[in-house]
């Protein structure tokens, strides 16, 4: 790669939370559309990520059957989105997810 083409690469620590839907890929289409979209819905309204997001301190990347929400603040803050997560979820009984969170170095490379 020239200089003027290799991507400005910055190592950062990161902590993940990832998040899929039980069972998805056993659920109609449309069933499955309606769960990732009110999934979507809940998930957008946590307190931990409404903070995040409007401090540019988060990455969501879709994963089909879930989402991975990539923080880039403190350690704490993908265990208090799953927290605020699964209390919401209360009210949603047939959205069943399984969570799990990871912390570690990444490069963030910003796309075109």
């Amino acid at each position: 790669m020239t200089p003027d083409l290799e991507p400005d690469l910055k190592l950062e620590i990161a902590h993940v939370l990832t998040i899929d839907v039980v069972a998805y890929s056993t659920l109609l289409i449309d069933e499955q559309s309606r769960l990732i979209a009110e999934l979507v819905r809940t998930v957008k309204a946590t307190p931990r990520f409404r903070q995040a997001a409007a401090e540019d301190k988060l990455i969501k990347l879709p994963t089909g059957d879930g989402m991975a929400l990539i923080f880039l603040s403190d350690a704490e803050a993908p265990i208090e989105c799953a927290m605020q997560l699964a209390a919401s979820l209360k009210e949603h009984p047939e959205i069943r997810l399984r969570m799990g969170i990871h912390s570690g170095p990444i490069n963030t490379i910003r796309d075109v």
